[in-house]
């Protein structure tokens, strides 16, 4: 197309110089003052002379048209063939290093200064609640409170309602974890289908009762497996008010660790059921359990058209200065949020738990006495000796005095004279009898309390929006807007912890292997969804439907919810016990499996040029995966493609809404390969070996790697066949550090390979972009210098070790209780360092004893050779009481902030607080985590969710930021946590299962043009374009983004 275009243009050129001369030769002519001298007659020499002249042009634009035409046939002969830019085709410079030529384009837009200016500053009214701010101020103290251990003293005047009525509302609820201490499945055979058949008798013997459910994903099971007269009561019991679906997810998510697409796809689902089998819309969030709230989650839901919603699990002093400032009811905002449109109603719980307990009012021993299930006899007490009292005629003014009081100390925490009163724990009403004594007793006090007016209460069951609908109409306003004095706030509840310095900061990377899992899952769903439409609407509309399996989308459906129940609060977050883990792991194979099979047949189809030809056979696929997993627990095994005289086919796929040059990286049997697009046009392409280990090529097996274009949402082909191509087919270069040790070192003759014994000297691998150099002596980045700055940026790896303490309470799934600062990882043995370069990229391999660290730098135009790819493979089940964690230094001057993401959506500002422990400064990174000042920006893309944090920022304004790689404590810590609360903070499994992983990230370094005056102006919360860039690049993780199909 360029060609065609510089053909064009030179054309038009010389047909301009040649018209313009002839009429420069007329004018002259014209003008001769020769003509006027001799009378206007010209001598007949002279006309002669111009005669010629003019049959000359004539003949030179002639052959010059014939000449244009030429070129433009050839120019559109070659267009016939190949289509697109033309292949990147690398040369070697005298010094030793691979150069890409550039393309003919511009592969990203240019960074404004005001792009490196993200999550700092609101515009417009800056809310009153920000709880970076609220964090900054608040002591942390831990002052015993009396009754209310974590709080205060209350007190209020019994007149405090004789102008209004208190209102109170008491919900019964029942927390059902889709897996925890059992299985979903176990728990759904054991209790959960209980507790609803339960419920539909019930609430129909009275109806006064209510009752709230939340979990869509075990009301959908047993929905399959009630009759049809038990459906309709359901949706009498939902048409009538009496039961009320609460957030209507599929599961009640975790918010730290959660990906946005996948917290929105479970929403999906969950209300997509409700409408289609209940006809019910959820109007209200119930969020009682996950561990620390982001804002991300408020936002969907108010998307979704729900106006009000509930948290509990917030830190101890951040509730208490809540309560004290009645700011515990708030209208939560976004940070980037101008006005109010991202405005939700939400209410948050005071009180330690959502158990009964801590519930009716500040005194658990008091309240305890209020949860009939507890009575005399019955299998669970209150651990404060005092036992529940059945209400009868004779005691029911005593105790329904003594849960009065309870009521008003509570309301006197809140802005409204509306109370809120959960009723309710884990996995409760499984029985009729619990039932019977709660709705009998409360009733009985109930009635009592209302038949006093001069006790100005009115109390009831009701469900949660029953209780928001009740607080809108005291304080005048319509559903879902700001009721006059509330405040309005920002921000989010992590880092969360239960009481005194227990954070729960260890579920951030607890069994990390799943949680890389999970983002593959995700990643291959939204691949397979893409494809299938495709297909399907493809097929459709060629009247094909009924060639194409349309029953793959019940395995989309079912992938769909093996993501969304992965998203559950003790799934992803990795606190299960070890037989729900391994429930879990099978699910997200099995569902990855048959999301392979879809992605096949949909890939199948669309490639192929006569679509009437698809044949579906299940029993022979058309395709094969690029890899394959022998084990939920088992990392992937690529395919080797096996090459012989019939050339093979490769589809790729790009699954993102941009188009991407990335490199391919595919394993081959031979070193002699060509590989050429679909229409036959060769490649460039690089050859490297395949390593078992530092020094052990894998025989017959080899990498061939080539830089690929392909559209938004586009598929291409790639031919591969046996053979050299001289110029093309081009082989990395190796070499090898020893550090002294022994060890035998495989050849080949395709790559040139030199043995270093011993060797301290720091070396460089460089792109176009930039230089990064690495430690002789560790193979550890150390810096990184961009090709238009002069000085190198620090950026210092080193690996470190964190013990746990050797007191009762231990680092656990839930925990990170850290013996100190981390002490620096040292091997037994020097590391072997294994440095490959090549045309389209370059690597440095450090192999410890417990750590394999691949730095990978492409040498591409565009996001990725602006970034390195770090990925390690971690092996620590040798490991007992540690955990590993990667610290990076920069000379960034950070001012002690730094920011993470919130599940891939939106940014957050951190301040590293001394006041805090050590497990306090640590936050959740589901995506990236950054560190910037006003000349530059260091960004991580993680592939799975993992904790970080910046922990140390030195007088001379030094920051790092220290990602873990496995604090959290799947293999680091394998010991639970020992607790007071055992239902939350420790499963009793035993050692947590060690594995094998990977972990995946990209190291992102940008330069900034940011003000001199310290300002930072911009749209907080939103990652910038480049970042974004980066993140997309990244996001995909172990599946990569360019998804290779073996025909």
């Amino acid at each position: 197309m360029k060609l065609k275009k510089q053909v064009t243009v030179c054309g038009a050129a010389i047909f301009c110089v040649a018209v313009f001369s002839l009429y420069l030769m007329l004018d002259r002519v014209q003008h001769d003052p020769t003509r006027h001298q001799n009378g206007g007659n010209f001598p007949r020499s002279q006309i002669s002379v111009l005669q010629n002249r003019i049959e000359q042009l004539e003949q030179l634009l002639e052959e010059n048209h014939e000449i244009i035409s030429h070129i433009k046939d050839s120019v559109l002969e070659l267009t016939a063939n190949v289509e697109g830019p033309p292949a990147l085709l690398p040369y070697y410079m005298a010094n030793g290093s691979w150069v890409v030529p550039p393309e003919p384009r511009p592969s990203f837009f240019s960074i404004s200064p005001q792009d490196c200016q993200f999550a700092l500053g609101v515009r417009g009214q800056k809310p009153e609640l920000q709880m970076l701010t609220v964090s900054e101020e608040l002591p942390f103290d831990n002052v015993d409170g009396g009754v209310w251990k974590q709080g205060f003293d209350i007190s209020y005047s019994p007149h405090d309602w004789d102008t209004e009525d208190l209102q109170v509302f008491v919900v019964p609820h029942s927390h059902n974890d889709p897996g925890w201490l059992k299985t979903f499945d176990k728990y759904y055979t054991e209790q959960t289908q209980h507790i609803l058949n339960n419920m539909v008798s019930k609430l129909q013997e009275d109806p006064r009762r209510r009752f709230i459910w939340a979990e869509v994903s075990f009301f959908a099971k047993w929905w399959d497996n009630i009759n049809a007269q038990k459906r309709a009561a359901v949706r009498r019991l939902v048409g009538n008010g009496q039961l009320e679906i609460a957030t209507g997810g599929w599961v009640m998510p975790d918010e730290a660790n959660s990906h946005y697409f996948a917290l929105i796809d479970q929403l999906i689902e969950g209300h997509q059921w409700l409408e289609k089998n209940l006809g019910a819309t959820p109007r209200s969030g119930w969020a009682v359990d996950p561990f620390g709230y982001s804002p991300t989650m408020p936002y969907l839901l108010r998307r979704a058209n729900l106006t009000s919603m509930l948290i509990q699990r917030v830190h101890y002093a951040i509730k208490k200065h809540f309560a004290a400032t009645h700011s515990l009811e708030f209208m939560w905002r976004q940070t980037w949020d101008s006005d109010s449109s991202t405005d939700i109603f939400c209410h948050m719980m005071p009180f330690y738990s959502y158990d009964v307990p801590h519930t009716c009012g500040p005194d658990p021993k008091i309240c305890c006495q209020f949860d009939f299930k507890r009575l005399p006899g019955g299998r669970i007490n209150c651990p404060w000796k005092v036992p529940p009292r059945a209400i009868t005629e004779t005691n029911v003014a005593e105790r329904a005095g003594l849960l009065l009081d309870q009521y008003r100390k509570k309301s006197r925490l809140f802005r409204s004279n509306v109370l809120l009163v959960p009723l309710g724990d884990d996995f409760r009403y499984d029985k009729p009898q619990e039932w019977d004594a709660q709705f009998f007793n409360y009733q009985r006090l109930f009635d009592f309390l209302n038949s006093k007016p001069d006790l100005h209460v009115q109390a009831q069951f009701g469900t949660l929006s029953d209780y928001f609908d009740a607080l809108y109409k005291r304080t005048g306003v319509e559903p879902g807007a700001q009721p006059p004095g509330f405040p309005v706030l920002s921000g989010d509840f992590f880092s969360y912890a239960d009481r005194e310095d227990h954070y729960w900061t260890g579920y951030y990377t607890s069994r990390p292997f799943y949680k890389s899992l999970d983002r593959v899952l995700e990643a291959h769903l939204r691949g397979a969804e893409i494809l299938y439409s495709l297909a399907v609407a493809h097929a459709r509309r060629s009247g094909l439907a009924s060639q194409y399996p349309l029953s793959n989308f019940a395995l989309l459906t079912e992938a769909r919810r093996t993501l969304g129940l992965f998203q559950h609060h003790d799934a992803i977050t990795g606190t299960a016990k070890e037989a729900v883990v391994v429930d879990y792991g099978i699910r997200l194979l099995r569902s990855l499996v048959n999301l392979k099979q879809v992605i096949i047949n949909a890939a199948h189809y669309l490639v192929l040029g006569d679509k009437k030809s698809y044949h579906f056979d299940p029993e022979a696929p058309f395709l094969q995966m690029d890899d394959t997993r022998l084990n939920h627990d088992a990392l992937p095994e690529r395919t080797v493609i096996q090459l012989d005289s019939s050339p093979r086919y490769v589809v790729l796929f790009n699954p993102l809404e941009q188009e991407r040059l990335s490199v391919v990286s595919l394993l081959v049997s031979s070193p002699r390969v060509r590989v050429l697009t679909e229409e036959g046009q060769p490649l460039a392409v690089q050859v490297s070996a395949h390593w078992s280990s530092a020094t052990d090529m894998v025989p017959d097996v080899y990498q061939v790697s080539v830089p690929v274009r392909l559209p938004a949402l586009g598929l291409g082909v790639l031919q591969l066949q046996l053979g050299l191509d001289g110029p093309r087919t081009l082989p990395s270069s190796v070499r090898i550090y020893l550090h002294g040790r022994q060890l035998s070192v495989s050849r080949h003759e395709a790559f040139p390979l030199r043995v270093i014994d011993s060797g301290t000297s720091d070396f460089a691998l460089s792109n176009r972009y930039m230089q990064v150099w690495f430690s002789g002596l560790t193979g550890l980045l150390k810096s990184i210098r961009r090709v238009d700055e002069e000085q190198e940026q620090r950026v210092d790896m080193e690996f470190l070790i964190y013990g746990t303490r050797s007191s009762k309470d231990k680092s656990g799934a839930y925990l990170f209780l850290p013996d100190g600062e981390a002490k620096p990882y040292i091997p037994k043995d020097p590391p072997v360092l294994r440095i490959t370069e090549g045309p389209f990229f370059s690597e440095v391999v450090a192999y410890y004893e417990h750590v394999h660290q691949v730095v990978r730098l492409y040498n591409l135009p565009g996001v990725e050779g602006l970034s390195l790819d770090v990925s390690s493979l971690v092996d620590i089940r040798d490991y007992v009481n540690k955990e590993l964690a990667l610290r990076i230094h920069t000379d960034i001057d950070s001012q002690g902030t730094f920011f993470t993401d919130l599940n891939g959506f939106q940014v957050q500002p951190r301040r590293y607080l001394k006041k805090l422990p050590l497990q306090a400064n640590f936050y959740p990174m589901p995506v990236m985590a950054c560190l910037q000042d006003a000349q530059s920006r260091l960004t991580l893309h993680a592939a799975q969710a993992l904790g970080v944090s910046s922990l140390h920022d030195d007088v001379a304004g030094r920051a790092g930021v220290c990602p873990h790689i496995e604090p959290g404590l799947e293999s680091c810590v394998p010991v639970t946590t020992e607790s007071t609360q055992p239902e939350k903070t420790g499963p009793g499994s035993g050692p947590l299962q060690q594995l094998l992983m990977a972990v995946v990230f990209a190291v992102h370094f940008v330069a900034c043009s940011q003000p001199r005056d310290g300002s930072l102006p911009g749209h907080p919360g939103r990652p910038p374009l480049l970042s974004r860039g980066a993140r997309a690049v990244n996001y995909q993780g172990h599946s990569p983004s360019l998804s290779p199909f073996q025909l």
